[in-house]
């Protein structure tokens, strides 16, 4: 799927707001705002329930890499996430 299409459709469920549960949220980190290299998927099942996380990393933007935002978007798909979070203003020393 190509990168424009698939910033959308996340765009897009982002959009939509609180629907309940499951939840995907998504966080961007990287040293400055123009780059964030590290992405952190958070799972949650229900209210209340632990979060699962997984990180990916990518040498360039994560927010420009077509692989990390399709497969973000497949993840929100296979579990079926009726609500998104992104938060793209992490700052941190990324290793």
């Amino acid at each position: 799927m190509n990168l424009d299409k698939s910033t959308k459709l996340i765009a897009k469920k982002v959009k939509k707001g609180f629907h309940g549960y499951p939840q995907i949220s998504i966080s961007y980190f990287g040293v400055s705002s123009e780059s964030k290299t590290e992405v952190v998927v958070g799972f949650r099942s229900e209210e209340g329930a632990a979060v699962q996380e997984q990180k990916l990393l990518c040498e360039g933007d994560a927010r420009e890499d077509e692989t990390i935002q399709t497969t973000l978007l497949k993840i929100i798909e296979r579990v079926e996430a009726k609500t998104v979070v992104e938060d793209t203003d992490g700052l941190r020393s990324v290793k």
